[in-house]
């Protein structure tokens, strides 16, 4: 049985572990409320220029664009992967991986632009090809982060570089269901663009483009893009928040139910040694009696 020195230098520990719990715990949740707000600001603004690109393809009819390229019969797709840039999130991360394991073993040409420091230590080790690694030190995303990551793969994609490009990232469907998503953001679908517009019959506005309704598209393109990453990072950033607080707040369970445990073995181990100290000054009273 452990002595009583044993007992309270783990059960310091614990202590000290629970503070770092319960600490977390607490920045997790202002950052969670603080992206939550984020999002919200942001989304009405992206779903206005989804649904006038909707108007331009439903209403304009065909458009020419090079953001349409035809994808070839053994095409080279990128995969964007959103992870975090710091563990102790529960499966947030593990589920996004094995969501990209499964799509690299579909495609032919799998390459990876990883956005995240927890990602890069895992895919590097793996057979894929990582093009590029973003880093943002576990804060808030912002519009020129995902400025930059828009560049880079606009750029990389009218070279030639690859023919298609996905993005995964973890969707939040309440705090706690976080489910991985999937969605293609290049070669750009007229139908899915008009569906992610929300585009109806009934909303379709007869413009007139100037110059063109191909130079409005292509410059509309470009911020979509942007848009639709910058909604996935900020996704992400929320549901790790919401993965981190549920993990904490089950440690902190954990740790409080080994403290509990640890406290009444300690009292046991006490009170043990207490009653053998009793009995040794009665049996050695009574010997002196004698």
């Amino acid at each position: 049985m452990a002595n009583l020195r044993d007992l309270r230098l783990r059960m310091r520990a614990i202590r000290q572990t629970l503070q770092v719990t319960r600490a977390m715990d607490l920045i997790s949740t202002a950052k969670l409320r603080k992206g939550r707000k984020t999002l919200e600001n942001i989304e009405p603004y992206f779903k206005r220029i989804q649904k006038s690109m909707g108007n331009i393809l439903s209403g304009a009819g065909s458009v020419e664009s090079e953001f349409f390229n035809r994808i070839p019969a053994a095409p080279r797709s990128a995969i964007i992967v959103v992870s975090s840039d710091r563990g102790l999130a529960g499966g947030f991360n593990a589920n996004v991986f094995r969501q990209v394991n499964s799509l690299c073993e579909t495609l032919a040409n799998p390459i990876l632009v990883l956005i995240g420091s927890v990602g890069y230590r895992y895919f590097l080790h793996s057979p894929y090809i990582i093009l590029e690694n973003f880093s943002f030190q576990s804060r808030l995303p912002e519009l020129q982060d995902a400025q930059e990551i828009a560049d880079f793969i606009i750029a990389q994609f009218l070279w030639g570089v690859f023919d298609e490009v996905y993005i995964i990232y973890t969707h939040m469907h309440s705090a706690i269901k976080l489910v991985p998503a999937l969605t293609q953001i290049l070669p750009l679908s007229a139908e899915r663009m008009s569906k992610a517009g929300g585009t109806e019959k009934a909303d379709i506005i007869d413009f007139e483009y100037i110059p063109s309704k191909e130079a409005v598209f292509d410059t509309l393109a470009p911020l979509y893009i942007k848009g639709v990453i910058y909604g996935a990072m900020a996704e992400s950033y929320v549901s790790e928040q919401s993965a981190r607080m549920a993990a904490m707040n089950e440690a902190s369970r954990n740790a409080e139910d080994m403290l509990a445990s640890l406290q009444i073995q300690y009292n046991r181990v006490r009170q043990a040694g207490i009653t053998s100290e009793v009995s040794e000054i009665i049996s050695g009273s009574a010997a002196l009696q004698k």
